[in-house]
């Protein structure tokens, strides 16, 4: 046994829109490469609270039924309706992130992330056009 190790790395991504999600699995996989855990388990946080880590399927209609459902869940406009809208117009960031999570975390089995059919991990991000973190924390051996 080689004793469990940590590793830790922050992603970065600026988003040029206010909306988008992004497919973070080869940058996770990276991570898991360098890290050199065989066997643990992977984290994967968005680091602001109107961004989201998610595990989906890769497929442009459903990012497209994910923006329908999100923005009929929390419409962005009219800023006026959400009390938290002030200085700030971002509610609906704060209200779609609560709704697609903060976090995900994975199984790494033989150095591999162990995913079910068609799962990959998804940066989302609900108020961009400015520079967010992403924490990738493993732990194992």
């Amino acid at each position: 046994m080689g004793g469990m190790k940590t590793y830790r790395k922050e992603l970065w991504f600026k988003i040029p829109s206010r909306r988008g999600f992004v497919n973070i699995t080869a940058e996770a996989e990276a991570c898991l490469r360098e890290s050199g855990i065989r066997e643990g388990l992977l984290l994967c946080n968005a680091m602001h609270i109107t961004a989201s880590v998610f595990i989906n399927d890769d497929e442009r209609g459903l990012h497209a039924d994910f923006e329908r459902w999100l923005e009929g869940l929390a419409p962005e406009k009219p800023y006026s309706q959400y009390a938290h809208n002030g200085a700030e117009d971002n509610a609906d960031a704060h209200l779609k992130r609560s709704v697609m999570g903060r976090e995900v975390v994975v199984a790494v089995t033989e150095g591999r992330l162990d995913f079910g059919p068609w799962e990959q991990i998804f940066y989302g991000e609900f108020d961009g056009k400015r520079r967010k973190r992403v924490l990738v924390k493993i732990i194992g051996e």
